[in-house]
């Protein structure tokens, strides 16, 4: 469906963070605890702590890590975070939303909204943009594991509702209660996913130009750089020549 080979400009973005290890490594690992307190801390009866897990591997945190990580929510002496999203608008009129982790909602709050604020932005009301995303499952697949034609195939055969192929890799939709039998029923053809997780997925796409663009990328760059936000969603769409200018 139009636009959504677009959504690998939020992928670029993520990509390009990797240089900030330590950062992604905190995210994962709240993750982790945050899914292993909610449920059991077996991988394999806690859907959610599965998925927590195999995005921990594709990003390589280590194994002891990922360990302890569980460990500390069975113990019980885990800091207690809280689910929070923040809805607002980027430069260019993008829709965002922000999803955070945090022990602090006061110091996540202020954080969000200062970032936002400096780089041509404003937050808005809870519902203010969410109105225009879908919540749906989002299935990540490197391009290695196949071509668009196999994926889509197995997608089909898992019960999955959309999927967009790209050089950058492969993302397969599926209905929000569907995501994690999908991922299960694709594991035995396609291997274990880079990622399985809740998503908001825009009904319709906003072109940013290369201004809008450099201020965008610095707005979700901050914004990846605080630990208790752990994704951005957003309706941008970045053309293949803006980005070659941003040296993207």
């Amino acid at each position: 469906m139009a636009g959504h080979s677009k959504f690998k400009n939020i992928m670029h973005r993520k990509g390009a963070q990797d240089k900030k290890r330590s950062s992604l490594f905190s995210k994962l690992s709240r993750e982790i605890t945050v899914a292993a307190k909610m449920g059991l801390p077996d991988p394999d009866m806690n859907p959610r702590l599965r998925a927590a897990v195999a995005a921990a591997k594709a990003a390589s945190l280590p194994k002891d890590n990922i360990q302890r990580s569980i460990d500390k929510a069975s113990r019980g002496d885990a800091e207690n975070y809280e689910e929070i999203r923040y809805e607002g608008f980027g430069p260019g009129g993008v829709s965002l939303i922000i999803e955070a982790l945090t022990d602090n909602r006061n110091r996540t709050a202020t954080n969000v909204r200062t970032a936002v604020a400096k780089n041509g932005g404003n937050l808005g009301a809870s519902g203010s943009v969410s109105h225009a995303f879908d919540r749906m499952g989002l299935i990540n697949y490197p391009a290695s594991v196949g071509d668009a034609e196999k994926i889509f195939e197995a997608a089909l055969e898992a019960g999955a509702e959309d999927v967009s192929s790209s050089e950058d890799g492969h993302e397969i939709w599926t209905a929000q209660g569907d995501l994690h039998e999908v991922a299960k029923a694709l594991e035995p053809v396609l291997g274990e996913a880079e990622g399985a997780k809740l998503a908001w997925r825009p009904q319709t796409m906003v072109d940013v130009n290369e201004d809008e663009a450099a201020t965008l990328f610095k707005l979700i760059d901050v914004l990846d750089d605080d630990d208790d936000v752990q994704t951005v969603w957003g309706n941008y769409e970045v053309s293949d020549e803006v980005m070659e200018k941003l040296g993207g």
